[in-house]
């Protein structure tokens, strides 16, 4: 079975230009990004079957990847000015 991935500039084609600058600009926005593409690898070798692991370490794992693409919406709003401030801290 095919699974798959999710990464960053697909979940946020329209940003394509911003993440790249990011990456660029920003060391903490930068590891944020890379551990998120770490984490979605992981979780494909492990549905496509070529890495083990149980369902609850999956679980954490997915619980993990979606936190980091919570931080990194945010970073992207924030830094697009288009945040309120309320919502990003």
């Amino acid at each position: 079975m095919h699974v798959e991935h999710h990464p960053l500039i697909k979940d946020f084609p329209e940003k394509r230009e911003q993440l790249q600058m990011l990456r660029r600009q920003d060391p903490a926005f930068s590891r944020k990004a890379d551990e998120y593409e770490a984490l979605d690898k992981q979780i494909c070798r492990v549905e496509d079957g070529i890495e083990r692991l149980d369902d609850d370490a999956l679980t954490a794992l997915k619980l993990e990847r979606v936190a980091l693409k919570d931080a990194i919406a945010k970073d992207l709003k924030r830094a697009s000015g288009s945040c309120c401030g309320g919502c990003c801290g």
